[in-house]
């Protein structure tokens, strides 16, 4: 299934992050069945934490780079993380019909948003979204991060709290698109 080939390789960016000190979030974005972008969370290692440079960003700037714009057709994106309000906003404007995410953020996640709620341009948007897609590998990453002594970055969250809680193993029932479900965040960053 090319779901979890894809999922697979933004999880090889996710550990290279991780190995670097940083938050472990790899995306690819996907068009015609070949990746026209990848990016990861930059930005978070160090006591200054930068939030703008999340991993769904540094693809769409890669992506825009190459002049790719909105030739490719069907656009997916590949998360390691459920993209945040931020990233899911602007996957939404880059025009991306498909979102799979491994992880939930279950603190910041933006795919859950009921998009009836928001402006017009946004609200006409309806990507298909893949929850939990390789999720045990994502949360043994996540987990990694949050357990180590060596990185501050979103400790003592409510998402490294949730994180820290879960047990490895199948990942919860899928609700399908998330677009009529009410906001899911738990606490602030």
């Amino acid at each position: 299934m090319s779901d979890k080939r894809f999922m697979h390789q933004a999880l090889i960016l996710a550990r290279e992050a991780l190995a670097a000190g940083e938050f472990p979030v790899g995306c690819l974005l996907v068009a015609e069945g070949r990746v026209v972008a990848h990016g990861s969370r930059t930005g978070s290692a160090g006591t200054a934490a930068n939030e703008i440079d999340h991993a769904e960003m540094t693809a769409l700037r890669r992506f825009y780079h190459r002049g790719a714009g909105h030739r490719c057709g069907e656009l997916a994106a590949y998360c390691t993380l459920e993209p945040c309000l931020m990233c899911f906003g602007a996957l939404l404007h880059a025009g991306v019909c498909r979102i799979v995410y491994a992880y939930e953020d279950a603190m910041g996640g933006g795919t859950r948003w009921p998009l009836d709620q928001l402006p017009g341009y946004y609200r006409r948007r309806r990507p298909v979204t893949v929850p939990h897609v390789l999720r045990e590998q994502s949360l043994a990453l996540f987990r990694t991060f949050f357990e180590s002594p060596e990185t501050a970055y979103l400790k003592n969250t409510a998402l490294a709290r949730y994180t820290l809680a879960q047990p490895l193993g199948p990942a919860p029932v899928s609700e399908g698109r998330h677009s009529s479900a009410p906001p899911h965040n738990t606490g602030r960053y």
